[in-house]
């Protein structure tokens, strides 16, 4: 059977299986049936799994990923990065039969390619990650529908992977299968990076004596993200901006007094944001010249 002819073939309500029911697994799950799909089975090795599987997946079946497969029409991949290759290539070598089965994982590094051992054998695969943060509460449920989804997919197969995220609520974004790492990396550096700088501003602002860096914090980086998010580099303020070498100088100065082992990253950052805001021609090249003299240290 072909893709085209499978993609013909597949019924419009499915039978759902989770094999890592973990944070992101549960939640596709339980979009899933909130969409009128059933989730039928699900592998579940640790206590917490099981409870979540009871608690979210009350449908479902605890079982080995062979039986989840056996039992599904759909099988969500939902485990960790690292995994996601050795778990495909298990299935396939232990006869697991994957045939005409819709393969999906939510992984943000990989694309479709991942799952080949078992596109190989009959399966058809979808890459579909939800991109937000997962943090294992009731509220995941709820953020899931204002969020946007990576697709990546064979093409007979991209009708089936953009109308599953729509079904779940959420927004599909296409994603070129060459173009995966890059699109993750993106992700991974906005999101993961920005929790370490707050975390540093906030551990600063503490050794500069204020008592609550949260609500000092909050506003300014508030602003700061909507100015970024409609303006881009436009967006931009502070003393990179306005070429204030000196200010600069005084920053890594205490900085390596205080918090020596933050003061290659904030280098890096002014460097990076002079050269943006240069290219943008927000910043004057002779302003741009006397920071970067700065910001050899």
């Amino acid at each position: 059977m072909d893709l085209a002819e499978a993609t013909r073939q597949r019924p419009a309500r499915l039978a759902v299986g989770v094999i890592g029911p973990g944070r992101v697994g549960s939640v596709l799950g339980a979009a899933l049936e909130r969409a009128g799909h059933t989730v039928v089975a699900a592998s579940a090795v640790s206590e917490a799994s099981r409870a979540r599987v009871a608690e979210r997946l009350p449908n479902a079946r605890v079982r080995e990923p062979a039986g989840v497969v056996a039992a599904a029409d759909l099988v969500l991949l939902t485990v960790p990065d690292d995994a996601l290759r050795p778990l495909v290539h298990g299935l396939v070598e232990t006869g697991t039969d994957v045939r005409g089965k819709l393969l999906v994982h939510a992984s943000g590094r990989h694309g479709y390619r991942v799952l080949d051992p078992a596109t190989s054998a009959g399966a058809l695969p979808l890459a579909l990650h939800p991109v937000m943060a997962f943090t294992g509460r009731s509220e995941d449920a709820n953020r899931l529908s204002a969020c946007s989804f990576g697709v990546s997919a064979p093409d007979p197969l991209r009708p089936i992977a953009e109308a599953l995220v729509v079904e779940m609520g959420a927004e599909p974004v296409w994603i070129e299968e060459d173009r995966r790492a890059l699109y993750h990396a993106a992700l991974s550096g906005g999101a993961n990076h920005l929790v370490t700088l707050v975390a540093e501003s906030a551990a600063l602002l503490g050794a500069a004596g204020v008592d609550d860096p949260a609500r000092v914090l909050g506003p300014l980086l508030s602003a700061s993200l909507d100015n970024a998010l409609r303006f881009g580099i436009d967006g931009l303020s502070g003393p990179v901006l306005r070429g204030d070498a000196g200010t600069v100088a005084e920053h890594i100065a205490e900085l390596r007094d205080h918090a020596p082992e933050s003061v290659a990253s904030y280098v890096a950052l002014a460097r990076l944001t002079a050269d943006r805001a240069l290219a943008a021609g927000l910043l004057r090249p002779q302003d741009a010249e006397r920071l970067l003299d700065v910001l050899q240290a």
